[in-house]
């Protein structure tokens, strides 16, 4: 049975689909029926659906920011701005409001993923988001995601030395042994660190990716869509199977 939203109209916007926020897609509904997620509670609702997005949605490159929510489930995995893209969709097909976030980070977090020449061919910063969810009125910044527990670990051990900061391989953050990714009306995070400028807020990814794009060119963005990013996914992988 579908439900009803008793919503404050000021936030009708933050529900609404778009070509990246599909969440009417077959795979995307068929997913929230079998998982119920609609007869949750809103707590639960979306601690149900940012868990599955961190750990059930591996920590992966896919082939642009921009693909819709469907795709980044199809593929199975995702990073930042594209678990944000899975992650938001979800949430406004069970009625929770959301939005998205957008800065550039350093590059120096995604080294170990991406290594010699590739690394030194990147740009500087890259495009980076979080999504703001709306809760009995406070907004969360839920950041905590991206990495999937499975590949935490692994990089937690492959690193076990280091206590604090922590720099590379898709982490920067201050508490890398027990940083903050669980939600539990928190903000949660393990990129912040690596923030370099603020974008600010937008409805939608398509409306952030329509002002801002990765800095490739063509030749580039063609080299990483169809070569880099298998290496670095390699180079997960192998992190993850220890």
């Amino acid at each position: 049975m579908e439900q009803k939203l008793d919503l404050n109209p000021t936030f009708n916007h933050l529900l609404v689909a778009s070509k990246i926020l599909d969440f009417k897609a077959e795979s995307l509904e068929t997913l929230t029926e079998e998982r119920g997620w609609r007869n949750l509670s809103d707590m639960e609702k979306i601690k149900e659906i940012y868990n599955f997005v961190k750990d059930e949605i591996a920590f992966g490159y896919n082939s642009s920011d921009d693909i819709s929510a469907s795709q980044v489930l199809k593929d199975g995995y995702g990073q930042c701005n594209t678990k944000a893209n899975l992650f938001m969709a979800l949430l406004r097909g069970v009625g929770i409001p959301n939005r998205i976030h957008g800065f550039t980070i350093h590059k120096a977090l995604q080294k170990g993923a991406i290594t010699g020449i590739w690394y030194k061919m990147s740009p500087a910063f890259i495009l980076h988001s979080w999504v703001e969810v709306l809760f009995q009125n406070e907004w969360y910044n839920l950041e905590g995601l991206i990495l999937d527990q499975k590949y935490l670990n692994a990089l937690q051990n492959k690193f076990q030395d280091c206590k604090e900061t922590f720099c590379g391989y898709g982490a920067y953050t201050d508490q890398f042994q027990s940083p903050q990714i669980e939600w539990n009306m928190n903000d949660t995070y393990i990129q912040k660190k690596g923030i370099h400028h603020d974008f600010g807020l937008y409805n939608t990814p398509d409306e952030f990716y329509k002002s801002h794009q990765q800095e490739l060119g063509v030749i580039k963005r063609w080299i990483y869509r169809y070569f880099i990013r298998h290496l670095m996914n390699n180079n997960v992988d192998k992190i993850r199977k220890g």
